[in-house]
């Protein structure tokens, strides 16, 4: 299949969790013989901070504004079997007009942030990628999000069909690695900085780190703003590029995984990071939502905490416990998780609308 892509991002993994579930992805799908065309607006945050530059057996086009590909992008949706705009696509209005006119394509959205899509709208507030008609006009519609959530995007933004394509990972990148003595931790957590996952991190890492003072704790990534609370023994490293996330992860005795609000809200969205440090060999420490026992047996595969003591308790474990924990914990990743698990998802979900189209109410 030819697969034509409008997405937020897969040069840079900056800032966002887009860019490595799409690697992964189109790597897994290349393998499988498809061919992908991704477009990505070259905005300067991604470019100062971009870790790649060419799409292996598919065409990554940066571009400045709409103006500059729409007739690019019109050829190569005309030749596409199928065409996709997603979540926080700066250009979804127009990749959606253009997607949706396309004479022979399976018209797909991918929502990666579905519960911060279907939480803004319980806010009366419409993202600017959700046209007034919803999904009502797409063939079918992919969530990173399960349960519950897909039933919202059928009664609240009219999609027609729908089907979960959760996060995953490539253990090819994420992988076990030797540690490296800078990032050695008793607990690491590795995400973009952001409020509403403050007050878990808080009770999970700050309060921890805290009560532990001789020992060491690591964070890595974006946008943390100098009055974070930072102690003495917390050590930062800034945006940390996919290939450091394997030592980052590995050099830790556990690692913290904690999820936005939203998604911790709405359940069955699990964080791409859970796989990754997962995929590396290393013990998780999670907050807990609705739909995790789906992807990881608790207590078995990773540890589960909401309060404080949680955290300690999980920092008390032996070694050997840890290292335990670590190794069923990989062993599910690799049996269920990885990217061509989630490739041969999205075959099976495109077969699936191309075998039983639904007709599209148009409006008159």
């Amino acid at each position: 299949m030819k697969i034509v892509v409008f997405g937020l991002a897969i040069s840079s993994s900056w800032g966002n969790g887009h860019a490595t579930l799409w690697r992964g992805l189109v790597k897994a799908l290349t393998r499988r013989g498809h061919h992908i065309v991704f477009f990505e607006r070259d905005v300067p945050y991604y470019a100062l901070n971009r870790d790649v530059e060419t799409i292996a057996g598919g065409a990554l086009v940066l571009y400045p504004d709409w103006a500059a590909i729409e007739m690019r992008a019109r050829r190569e949706v005309a030749e596409a079997d199928v065409a996709i705009v997603t979540s926080y696509c700066p250009d979804a209005a127009a990749a959606e007009r253009l997607v949706l006119d396309a004479p022979g394509a399976l018209r797909v959205f991918y929502d990666l942030d579905t519960p911060v899509t279907l939480a803004n709208l319980a806010g009366d507030t419409r993202p600017a990628y959700v046209s007034a008609r919803g999904f009502a006009d797409y063939d079918l519609v992919l969530s990173y999000t399960g349960g519950r959530a897909l039933d919202e995007l059928r009664d609240r933004l009219g999609a027609r069909r729908v089907a979960p394509l959760y996060g995953h990972v490539d253990p090819d990148v994420h992988r076990p690695v030797a540690p490296e003595p800078r990032f050695a931790s008793a607990l690491s957590y590795l995400g973009t900085y952001a409020v509403d996952r403050q007050a878990t991190l808080d009770r999970l890492f700050i309060e921890p780190a805290r009560r532990r003072p001789q020992e060491r704790f690591a964070i890595g990534g974006a946008q943390y703003p100098a009055e974070f609370p930072w102690t003495d023994n917390i050590f930062f490293f800034r945006h940390l590029s996919p290939p450091d996330h394997p030592a980052f992860f590995g050099s830790g005795r556990i690692t913290l995984n904690v999820t936005r609000a939203a998604m911790a809200a709405m359940g069955w969205c699990p964080s791409g990071r859970l796989f990754e440090a997962a995929a590396c060999g290393t013990a998780i420490l999670t907050d807990a939502w609705e739909g995790l026992d789906a992807f990881f047996a608790p207590g078995e595969e990773l540890l589960v905490g909401t309060t404080t003591d949680d955290a300690m308790a999980a920092l008390a474990l032996s070694d050997a416990e840890i290292r335990r924990i670590a190794k069923a914990g990989r062993d599910r990743v690799l049996a269920d998780h990885t990217s061509a698990h989630r490739a041969r998802d999205f075959e099976a979900a495109i077969a699936v609308a191309r075998a039983s189209p639904t007709p599209i109410a148009r409006e008159a």
